[in-house]
């Protein structure tokens, strides 16, 4: 199982009247944290698109138990539990400052051929930096 942490702090075109996170925007807020994970992989998605690979949103999942508010620093808690074949499944736990979790999520990708747009397995450097997390 693969963890990263990525802080994303509130701006306030972000937030409706009533000065919480709209909803449309948690769905940003989960790309920012993937890319970023992969970063911490030592991984780009630039790296991911110049060897052929995209990597289109299946599914978004979301479920909010807590407004995220205007200028607060969110945590989000990005973990990747099953060694990725063609789809790889990202799920996502976002902190407010206080530490109380305010939301989860969850997004399915899957590894595509930038030509042709036909799934495919995942690069092997892909697999070779994750494969310590997925051990035994």
């Amino acid at each position: 199982m693969y963890v990263s942490e990525t802080y994303i702090r509130v701006r306030y075109g972000e937030t409706d009247q009533m000065a919480y996170v709209y909803y449309g925007n948690y769905a940003k807020y989960y790309e920012v944290a993937r890319v970023e994970s992969l970063r911490q992989l030592g991984l780009t998605y630039r790296e991911l698109e110049e060897m052929g690979i995209i990597m289109p949103v299946l599914e978004n999942h979301s479920k909010y138990h807590a407004p995220a508010l205007y200028d607060e620093n969110l945590k989000v808690k990005t973990t990747i539990r099953q060694k990725p074949s063609v789809r790889i499944t990202f799920n996502y736990e976002i902190f407010n400052e206080k530490g109380n979790l305010i939301h989860e999520g969850e997004t399915q990708l899957v590894f595509a051929d930038k030509k042709t747009g036909r799934p495919c397995r995942p690069p092997e450097v892909f697999q070779k930096v994750l494969a310590p997390y997925f051990q035994g």
